[in-house]
């Protein structure tokens, strides 16, 4: 009898752990909305295991069951909800499509409705992302408009003469953001000062903001985020979209866009788009134009091929712009004989990507991708008496390969390529050492990131880079996030990671020749390559009040620079240096937010952000210059119950900062700039197949008094043009249509 018990407790172990690992499976799938749109943010839970997981930023999502049949709940507010039996044999690529909850009393039609910007609940990485809807609550023209209602990311004019804006996010400038299209690295070195006016908002079907170290799957250039703007897709796009724009500042737009699908398998999308600004406007009197006269065109053909295991895209894009600013023609010469100050820029660009995907083995996620990009840049210009003319070239290639290793295990691995061939043309900077005409940089690359979910509320990704650069040499790119669900209602989110970048002084602040700083412009013989360590934590918990949620974040981000090429303002009022990092440099950042909806008809979101950047100029740790203190955001939505209205008001809080040293025997300027309140309101009507708006920017008529230093005489020593703090122009009334076939 000892014997037999002896042996059969083995048997009977085995037995059973051969069973608990059969019972064991996966559940992989996609929640679509019955309106087409993606079910980001809902919510599905095994009610046998007890996982609940959050759709991410596609509608996809993974849980665990760890029995041999569950029963798995799909949830959506405003949409009725769904109950699927699962097991092993049907529970690897469910398609679930959620049915809007309608509620028609007397005449009128409820529905649910869908947050217009998300915070991913489930990505390891904080992920902000902003919908379609949420770029038509104000005059969001371009990609460097799309930001009004966002407390993230800030965008600054460069200079009151080429129009040229910048991204601000963490307290930063944008060339430490990397700028991603559909997750291929794109407005680097030369279209990054005009880059963001290259994306027409109608064309965007999302933007996603992650802040902090981002991913090293799409290289090592991310030090406080990134920026990914998504592109309408053709396969569930409308068959054709229409919209036009027009201000009372003479500025008029129009952009067209159709989705065309040709087959099963084939399908395409055009999109046109054609602006033009030339009004002449000269509302303060300094002689120079407020804003730069612009006129562009642009195009983007893409294609579609899906078939089987097998997933490819064609892009081609080009645009063409011209860019004038100066004095207007009743400008008074300082000296009798001086020509007026012109800005002339004249871009053209081209851009061509593929993607190839291919699913080696579905259950396991397994698959492989080749991403190919190009670029031509080609712009001339001249700043006054000042000829800059530049071509740059790029090239781009990542390959991908990307598996499930078991349950609660995933690798991706892949390799890089990416190559600029720089060309710079100017008389004036000919005998300058550091002005290299001709500059070719490669970097090739390999990375890994690992994903480990120990818990079904804990996930771990750890990344890492290891690169050569034909001039700095081999570096490595360490980046680690974690975020852990302790209870549903509550995310916690850390990351630290590190991120360089390679400076091309003159490609990348060419608005400062419309400045006479160039005059005494410096550059150190042996810059080196920039590098920064980013680390931060967030909280977001979400609570259930009167059958909404009330989403609460906080967050915390600071980057710390071991190597910065400074571009030093602060030394010489009448100078720029640049030379590398000797003491410290680092941004902190706070932000808190709240957003909830009101009787489901009344959206308010409220933020506040505080900034400390400071910088080491010439022996001296100061306070970054023209980078706001603090700012404050709040966004109110309203709709009827039949979506029939909109209206949308913003108002920015921003805070004070510092000014660029001024001359101490003559100073020219403050040191310090004073806060300052920009409000917004936009007002929708919405038909079946049509919508008309009308709004205001800048309502309360504020600009910043004389941007342009000395513009009575452009051709002396303190003419500058890029000691600009707030807006430089005022009220902008505007009117728009949209239609959707």
């Amino acid at each position: 009898m000892k014997l037999r018990f002896k042996y059969t407790l083995p048997v009977l172990a085995a037995a059973l752990s051969v069973n608990a690992a059969r019972a064991q499976f996966n559940v992989k799938g996609n929640v679509a909305l019955d309106n087409g749109d993606k079910a980001i943010g809902a919510t599905l839970r095994l009610l046998r295991s007890g996982e609940v997981a959050t759709t991410d930023a596609d509608g996809n999502f993974t849980l665990h069951s760890s029995h041999a049949t569950d029963r798995l709940v799909a949830a959506y507010i405003g949409f009725r909800s769904d109950t699927i039996d699962v097991t092993a044999a049907n529970a690897n690529a469910l398609a679930i499509v959620l049915r809007e909850e309608v509620q028609q009393v007397s005449e009128v039609v409820v529905k649910g409705r869908v947050a217009n910007t998300l915070k991913s609940r489930i990505a390891t990485v904080q992920t902000e992302k902003i919908n379609y809807e949420e770029l038509t609550r104000a005059a969001c023209c371009n990609l460097s408009e799309s930001f009004e209602t966002n407390a993230s990311v800030d965008v600054s004019y460069s200079d009151a003469a080429t129009g040229a804006k910048q991204i601000r996010l963490l307290g930063l400038p944008g060339t430490y953001v990397q700028m991603l299209t559909e997750n291929v690295p794109n407005f680097r070195g030369a279209a990054s000062l005009f880059g963001l006016d290259y994306v027409p908002a109608p064309w965007m079907e999302s933007i996603q903001v992650s802040k902090g170290s981002a991913s090293v799957r799409n290289g090592y250039e991310s030090v406080t985020g990134q920026i990914n703007v998504e592109y309408k897709k053709p396969m569930k796009a409308a068959p054709l979209t229409l919209n036009l724009f027009a201000s009372d500042a003479g500025r008029m737009e129009g952009n067209a866009d159709a989705a065309i699908r040709l087959s099963k398998h084939l399908s395409t999308g055009l999109f046109a788009h054609y602006s033009r600004d030339k009004q002449s406007h000269d509302a303060d009197g300094d002689g120079f134009l407020d804003l730069p006269l612009t006129e562009q065109f642009n195009v983007f053909n893409r294609w579609f091929y899906n078939r089987k295991n097998y997933v490819s895209q064609v892009g081609v894009k080009l645009i063409h712009e011209t860019r004038e600013n100066g004095q207007t023609a009743h400008a008074t010469p300082a000296r009798p004989g001086d020509p007026l100050y012109r800005i002339d820029i004249r871009t053209l660009r081209g851009e061509v990507f593929t993607k190839n995907g291919y699913v080696l083995d579905d259950e396991a996620n397994r698959s492989v991708a080749l991403i190919l990009a190009g670029s031509f840049h080609k712009q001339d210009a001249t700043y006054g008496a000042l000829p800059y003319d530049l071509r740059q070239s790029n090239v781009y290639a990542n390959l991908l390969f990307d598996t499930d290793l078991g349950v609660k295990h995933k690798i991706s691995t892949g390799l890089s390529l990416n190559m600029d061939r720089t060309e710079q043309m100017s008389n004036y900077f000919a005998d300058d050492p550091a002005f290299l005409r001709l500059r070719t940089e490669w970097t090739a690359g390999a990375f890994a990131e690992y994903t480990w979910k120990p818990m079904r509320n804990l996930d771990l990704m750890a990344g890492l880079r290891a690169d050569r650069h034909n001039e700095y040499g081999a570096f490595v790119t360490p980046r680690l996030h974690l975020h852990y669900t302790p209870i549903e209602a509550l995310s916690v989110r850390a990351s630290v990671g590190k991120g360089y970048r390679s400076v091309n002084v003159f490609v990348e602040n060419n608005f400062l020749f419309a400045s006479n700083r160039v005059r005494n412009l410096s550059v150190a013989p042996d810059l080196r390559m920039e590098s920064a360590w980013n680390w931060g934590a967030s909280l977001t918990g979400y609570l259930p009040i009167a059958g909404q949620e009330l989403t609460l974040s906080a967050e915390y981000y600071q980057t710390d620079f071991q190597n910065q090429v400074v571009a030093d303002v602060m030394t010489d009022a009448h100078g720029v240096r640049f030379y590398n990092l000797d003491g410290r440099a680092y941004a902190r950042n706070i932000q808190l937010e709240a957003a909830y909806t009101f009787f489901k008809t009344l959206d308010v979101r409220a933020a506040w952000r505080w900034t400390d950047a400071k910088e080491t100029y010439n022996g001296r740790l100061m306070e970054k210059p023209l980078t706001n203190r603090y700012k404050g955001l709040l966004t109110v939505g309203y709709r009827t119950p039949r979506y029939g209205w909109q209206l949308d008001a913003t108002a920015q809080f921003n805070g004070a900062g510092s000014m660029p040293t001024p001359d101490a025997a003559r100073p020219l300027w403050e040191p310090t700039f004073d806060p300052y309140t920009m409000l917004g309101a936009q007002v929708t009507k919405r038909f079946k197949k049509m919508s008309v708006y009308l709004g205001a920017e800048n309502l309360l008529n504020f600009k910043q008094a004389h941007p342009i230093v000395a513009s009575s005489d452009p051709w002396g020593n303190d003419f500058d043009a890029t000691m600009v703090w707030g807006p430089v122009h005022g009220r902008k009334i505007y009117a728009g249509l949209r239609w959707s076939l």
